[in-house]
């Protein structure tokens, strides 16, 4: 009981801790007819001491396919939490279709982005409610329908009780490629205007990996998508791979051009081609 009771003070004072992110007097929601995403001049940093970002510019074309590379701890996933006002930036302007995101109101931002992360986060409830959360308000139908477009179809109709298995605490009963094509299917349903991949396929092992690559490449179609990767193998279909260093922009281009750059991104290629054995 006194274990619960601490449990319970602790989250009463999580409740009255204000947020960092607040929406400014006047915010207007978000509107996204093209899907541009320009970092102006980014630089941001979680505690004085150390600088994360540095003066990071970049731009993603509407309906363009950017992947951000880059070893651990270079800004990458930082990158991801800045788009979506997790946190505020230093210095600099994210800007959506030319408006100052943060200048608009959270959560038209955050329903603007579809998001398959690295861990998928499913509820101890059945598959169709796992799926109908990227839209609560879906049909069974548009569920339905997004769970084929994400290839999970012929998995879920193999199930004894189908679209009403229960996926167990956490989707403890369901691989990660299947985890992985369930925030697929939320993502489809969602329909965002701009979807964000943040090392989507690192913890899969190779088959998975390769049947999650194609729903993500079939999902992404036409729309603007920012891809975080670790493993370049994932990313060398981008329309151009940013590489980031040290908080900034290093180099920039397709997959053939940064190999014969042999700069940085060829150096982290040879690197991961010797550790697969290649």
């Amino acid at each position: 009981i006194k274990s619960s009771m601490t449990n319970i003070e602790r989250m009463f004072g999580l409740l009255k801790e204000a947020p960092l992110v607040v929406d400014t007097q006047n915010a207007q929601p978000l509107t996204v007819s093209n899907g541009k995403i320009e970092f102006k001049d980014i630089s941001f940093a979680y505690e004085p001491s150390r600088t994360i970002l540095s003066n990071l510019s970049f731009t993603v074309q509407p309906g363009e396919k950017v992947a951000l590379v880059g070893s651990s701890g270079a800004g990458k996933s930082t990158i991801a939490k800045l788009l979506f006002r997790f946190y505020d930036t230093s210095k600099g302007a994210i800007l959506i279709d030319d408006q100052n995101i943060k200048h608009c109101a959270q959560h038209s931002l955050r329903a603007a982005i579809g998001v398959v992360p690295q861990d998928t986060v499913l509820f101890n409830t059945s598959l169709i409610e796992n799926v109908r959360y990227g839209r609560p308000g879906a049909s069974d139908a548009e569920v339905k329908h997004a769970i084929e477009l994400a290839h999970l179809k012929d998995f879920v109709e193999g199930l004894p009780k189908q679209y009403e298995t229960q996926v167990g605490e956490r989707g403890l009963k369901l691989s990660g490629g299947e985890k992985q094509r369930v925030a697929i299917a939320r993502t489809i349903l969602k329909n965002p205007a701009i979807l964000l991949f943040d090392e989507a396929t690192s913890s899969l092992d190779s088959a998975s990996e390769s049947a999650v690559m194609e729903a993500i490449r079939e999902v992404s179609a036409g729309k603007s998508s920012l891809v975080i990767a670790h493993r370049l193998s994932t990313v060398v279909d981008a329309d151009r791979i940013i590489v980031i260093d040290k908080g900034g922009v290093v180099e920039q281009g397709s997959h053939h051009s940064l190999i014969k750059a042999q700069g940085l991104y060829a150096q982290l290629w040879a690197l991961q081609q010797n550790e697969q054995g290649i």
